[in-house]
């Protein structure tokens, strides 16, 4: 099965080629459903409650008519006259255990029951609200069943006021079976509509949402290849607006990822060919020495600038080869006497040919560094320097090196001034970018590139504060760690 097979393969809870797929429980189409399915019955419930008040109340309404209806036809008699089975089967008729009517003030009993009942509640037709009905009906439905209820209020148009006493068992049971009915049909109305709903809802947003879903997993699968990208369709609403910009993302990423990899073999390419180029060079160099014994004047005239150009292809050679490994370990900062690693420094650049190398920091300057990442990013600013100020070779020219440095609170300002001929516009628009900033030619500039990495490692940063016609100048700076402070009394432990 391909990963571009039906929309309903989510529903199978598969996975497809391989990708990973979501199960019936947890999709979107099930959780739609549930969620429909509940949404319609809450209404419905909201439905039922005056529903259910309304029913009781015509239920009441419509016993306390019929009793009307007995009583007129018993004031128009002899009520005295009616025997005690008479009086109970009229009241069996109607469900009721005494009959009452109030007219002009005065009250009569037309028909009761032979033990008296007890009333527990007392309902006034004429004066009711939705809200007291609702109550009421939800107490009768739950707790009913037991009581005997006083009803009693006006009968259509007349006068009289009608009064019955009543059980509320019949009631009860009544409302119990509507409330049933009403059940169930609304569990069938909210199926219904939960299925209406989940089709349209399934056709216009579900299958899109899989379908880019599934696209989405298929192109993490395989980003390079060109049928994974998918193909939006034409809609103009949200789905096809997000269909576009996946597809438009899905097609960059696939050539950016083209360009990573061209680059990276490039770059496999170039490490292998340095590698091998810098041992050709190394023997060049030993032989290249051996030229300087020879006491020919035209070997001599020409054996330094061979010894310069062997030194610019081993350098570049080694920052090739060092920008391509991987990325550089965490820094281990230690406490470190600044002044001392600069003449490290000193003693490694061999710096001669009437160039000045100062040391002006002073001997107890400490600074809290990686010493070999912080060693490196010195050499490399420090031979940069060197080497744009050893293309001069007019005598009366000022040629230093001067390496400073000053504590701001807890950062640590490290300063690398020349006095060479400055950069160019176009080595300071991209300084700091490999293959690119480089000031000379020949150059790499992979030895900017490599200390603005081991400086930010650190915490710091590399920049360029002047670069002027004789006065270059570049700011290190690094923060001290910040100091983890424990929680007080941890570290103390009480002595006996």
């Amino acid at each position: 099965m391909s990963a571009r097979s039906s929309p309903d393969d989510e529903n199978s809870g598969v996975a497809a080629d391989g990708i990973r797929a979501v199960p019936l429980a947890r999709g979107l189409s099930t959780k739609l459903l549930l969620l429909t399915i509940v949404f319609v019955l809450l209404a419905e419930v909201l439905i039922f409650l005056p529903t259910i008040a309304v029913y009781r109340v015509n239920r009441l309404k419509e016993r306390l008519g019929t009793a009307a209806a007995v009583s007129v036809v018993l004031v128009q008699g002899d009520t005295a006259s009616l025997s005690r089975t008479a009086q109970n089967d009229v009241l069996m008729a109607i469900g009721a255990e005494a009959i009452a009517v109030r007219d002009g003030g005065v009250s009569r009993l037309l028909a009761i029951s032979e033990t008296p009942p007890k009333v527990d509640a007392h309902i006034d037709l004429a004066q009711t609200s939705m809200l007291s009905e609702m109550s009421s009906a939800l107490d009768t439905l739950f707790f009913g069943g037991d009581r005997t209820l006083r009803v009693f209020g006006p009968v259509g148009d007349s006068e009289k006021e009608f009064e019955l006493i009543m059980p509320d068992r019949a009631l009860r049971e009544a409302m119990l079976a509507y409330s049933w009915k009403v059940a169930i049909l609304a569990l069938l109305i909210s199926l219904f509509s939960a299925a209406l709903v989940y089709i349209a809802i399934d056709r216009v947003m579900i299958r899109p949402i899989r379908r880019m879903t599934r696209s989405m997993l298929a192109f993490s699968e395989a980003p390079d290849d060109p049928a994974q990208v998918i193909k939006p369709a034409a809609r103009s609403d949200e789905i096809g607006v997000a269909e576009r910009e996946l597809s438009a993302m899905q097609t960059r990423l696939q050539k950016v990822l083209a360009d990573q990899k061209h680059l990276a073999d490039l770059g496999l390419a170039v490490s292998k060919i340095n590698h091998d180029m810098r041992n050709i060079l190394s023997s060049a160099q030993l032989m290249s020495d051996r030229l300087r014994e020879v006491k020919d004047p035209t070997v001599q005239a020409f054996a330094p600038k061979l010894l310069r150009a062997l030194d610019r292809a081993v350098s570049y050679s080694e920052g090739v080869l060092a920008y391509g490994r991987t990325q550089e370990l965490p820094p281990v900062r230690r406490r470190l006497r600044l002044h001392q690693l600069i003449e490290d420094v000193r003693g490694l650049l061999n710096v001669e040919d009437g160039i000045e190398f100062v040391n002006a920091v002073d001997a107890a300057f400490e600074i809290d560094a990686d010493s070999d990442q912080l060693f490196r990013v010195l050499t490399n600013l420090s031979r940069n320097a060197v080497q744009a100020m050893a293309g001069d070779t007019e005598s009366a020219l000022v040629r230093r090196l001067t390496i400073s440095a000053e504590r701001l609170g807890s950062v640590c300002r490290i300063l690398v001034s020349d006095t060479g001929p400055g950069l160019p516009q176009k080595a300071r628009e991209n300084l700091f970018a490999a293959f690119r900033g480089s000031a000379r030619s020949g150059g790499t500039g992979l030895g900017l590139a490599i200390a603005q990495e081991l400086v930010r490692a650190h915490g710091g940063a590399v920049e360029l504060l002047e670069s002027v016609g004789g006065h270059t100048t570049f700011a290190i700076t690094i923060p001290d760690q910040p100091v983890r402070l424990e929680r007080p009394g941890s570290g103390v432990r009480r002595l006996a």
